[in-house]
């Protein structure tokens, strides 16, 4: 038999192909053109009228949050609601940015932030922001956590980073908050080997987002806000391109990558579709009785890797990798146990869902790659062993 892997990437030959052809041409590879025609692409298939296009999925969170400080929107020591079942990339930034993580319980059903654990943690703490991050393509009622955050005065944020093409009601993950992240790295449903994409449909915020993403320049916004901060900041116009109104970083992406993105977009949908048909043969190939995600029927699922919480983890474990099936935990089981937080943090609060997935989590594969048969054998597996 085969083995099957957790991920696998979507640059084909053709596309490293045409990549080779096109460096033969000698173009610019740092960011130029191409990024802005893969960004513009992006928002169009997205759906958002702005994009920014960086270095990767993790530098798309950190420049999410530190945009929210530098607009002034939040402060050092504001706090931010981080779910319990996330990645190092999202409860990271919080930290290194000053701000103070609040880590909030998981939905048993959707593996999204609890509403009534979301309520509880917002009357108790007042936290500015949530950093929501949608599981694996799993979809959250997101008009009920949207209202949540909407009748607290709580910036919403997504991590879509696991949920490229995830739709509630019609409307695609990633469009419900001020901001949202991408990644588009190895494994993901798109690559451009590393990267990650930031969208927003505010148009202020975009222009500050470019400004960070390139150490603060401001020959990043358009001419006519250029010209009001160079009256605002009495700068000459030798200077002005050399003229820094932001503390920023260097997160910005190359042409390079967005020559293979451009390519990417094209795989779009049949990417979410493999995803999303290979998700459903696992709901119906696994055996009742184990626990599944539950499926709104608002919602649709691109999703990333299928989810299995089972007593059972580690015995199924076993049998998978000895037969050439690769697994891994559920994403990385509960924050509330990583070192990177306990180590900051004394929490003395249990998150129940959070800390049973971190015992009997773990996660199948699912790619564009993998068939239906491949699901099937998977499930089959798996019922041998519970």
């Amino acid at each position: 038999m085969k083995n099957i892997s957790l991920a696998e990437d979507t640059i084909s030959k053709d596309e490293m192909d045409s990549l080779a052809d096109w460096l033969k041409t000698y173009p610019r590879l740092t960011k130029g053109p191409l990024t802005e025609e893969f960004e513009e692409a992006w928002s169009q298939k997205l759906g958002v009228k702005h994009s920014v296009f960086v270095n990767s999925g993790s530098s798309a969170n950190l420049l999410m949050l530190y945009t929210l400080i530098e607009s002034g929107e939040i402060k050092v020591g504001d706090k931010v609601i981080v779910p319990a079942i996330s990645w190092a990339t999202d409860l990271a930034p919080v930290i290194q940015l000053g701000l103070v993580p609040i880590l909030c319980d998981v939905d048993p059903e959707n593996l999204g932030v609890c509403p009534k654990h979301l309520e509880e943690v917002v009357a108790e703490h007042n936290p500015k922001v949530l950093l929501l991050v949608s599981v694996l393509g799993l979809v959250p009622n997101m008009p009920l956590l949207k209202g949540i955050c909407d009748n607290n005065n709580i910036i919403l944020l997504e991590d879509v980073c696991e949920s490229l093409g995830s739709k509630w009601n019609g409307k695609t993950l990633g469009t419900f908050g001020l901001m949202s992240s991408f990644s588009l790295y190895f494994g993901h449903h798109l690559s451009t080997i590393e990267g990650g994409m930031v969208c927003t449909n505010d148009t202020e915020t975009y222009h500050l987002l470019k400004s960070i993403r390139s150490h603060g320049w401001g020959r990043e916004y358009p001419e006519g806000e250029r010209k009001a901060l160079e009256s605002k900041y009495n700068v000459d116009e030798f200077n002005s391109l050399f003229t820094f109104y932001n503390v920023g970083f260097n997160i910005r992406a190359t042409d390079l990558q967005a020559f293979i993105g451009i390519s990417q977009l094209k795989k779009w949908d049949y990417v979410c579709a493999t995803r999303s048909n290979n998700f459903k043969t696992y709901l119906s190939a696994l055996p009742d009785g184990i626990w599944k995600p539950t499926i709104d029927s608002r919602s649709y699922i691109s999703n990333f890797a299928y989810p299995l919480i089972t007593p059972n983890r580690d015995r199924i474990r076993e049998r998978l990798t000895a037969e050439g099936i690769e697994c891994r935990p559920l994403i990385s089981g509960s924050m509330s146990k990583q070192p990177m937080y306990t180590k900051n943090y004394s929490n003395t609060n249990t998150y129940e869902v959070a800390e049973k997935i971190h015992r009997e989590g773990m996660y199948l594969p699912n790619h564009q790659h993998l068939s239906e048969e491949d699901v099937i054998r998977i499930c089959d597996i798996i019922k041998d062993e519970i």
